[in-house]
């Protein structure tokens, strides 16, 4: 486990048990535009995406000029990493749940940690300084390093992935956008 996972993780894992360190600034920002959806399963033949299943049901949000913009700098700095659609999918789902793939900077009293960006990754944790973390191309690059460390994350469903990452007081709540974010990664991959 490299130093900024490591310090991640315990950071993180101490404050978990206060209730909430990444849904909550999220939960208190954003307007509630949630749409619940029947999960659907994307098979799609070719060199287009194919998602590993979708699990539970799924949500979905319009996205704006600037979160469209996020979703293409995820893309952008996924294949700068050299990694494939399903990270884009991964780090995607992952900015939906924990920002709606608004670029947060601190919250204030609606967020009681340092918690900013895409990601809402923690200066304190080791993620990098608050110009970094609110950079998306920072970011996503950042969050790419961890999932890469997590051995099988390619076969494993994206919840358990992105928790493995990200080390959320709510775990299972990264499932609901895996099908918004491999319908965004179909739309804009090969832009």
């Amino acid at each position: 486990m490299n130093t900024i996972l490591r310090k991640s993780v315990l950071g993180i894992a101490g404050l978990a048990f206060t209730g909430g360190v990444f849904a909550g600034p999220v939960a208190a920002h954003a307007a509630d535009t949630t749409t619940h959806a029947k999960p659907v399963s994307v098979s799609v033949q070719g060199d287009k995406l194919i998602p590993h299943g979708v699990q539970g049901e799924q949500s979905r949000i319009d996205l704006n000029d600037e979160q469209i913009k996020n979703v293409k700098a995820i893309i952008a700095a996924t294949k700068k990493a050299g990694m494939d659609e399903r990270a884009a999918v991964v780090s995607i789902a992952t900015a939906l749940q924990e920002s709606k793939l608004e670029n947060l900077g601190h919250l204030g009293d609606r967020n009681d940690h340092d918690s900013q960006g895409l990601f809402q990754q923690r200066p304190s944790s080791g993620w990098g300084t608050v110009e970094q973390i609110t950079d998306p191309e920072y970011s996503t690059t950042a969050f790419l390093k961890g999932l890469k460390q997590v051995d099988g994350w390619q076969d494993m469903p994206l919840t358990k992935a992105a928790q493995t990452v990200q080390v959320s007081a709510y775990p299972d709540h990264y499932a609901q956008w895996e099908q918004q974010a491999a319908d965004l990664v179909a739309e804009h991959w090969n832009k």
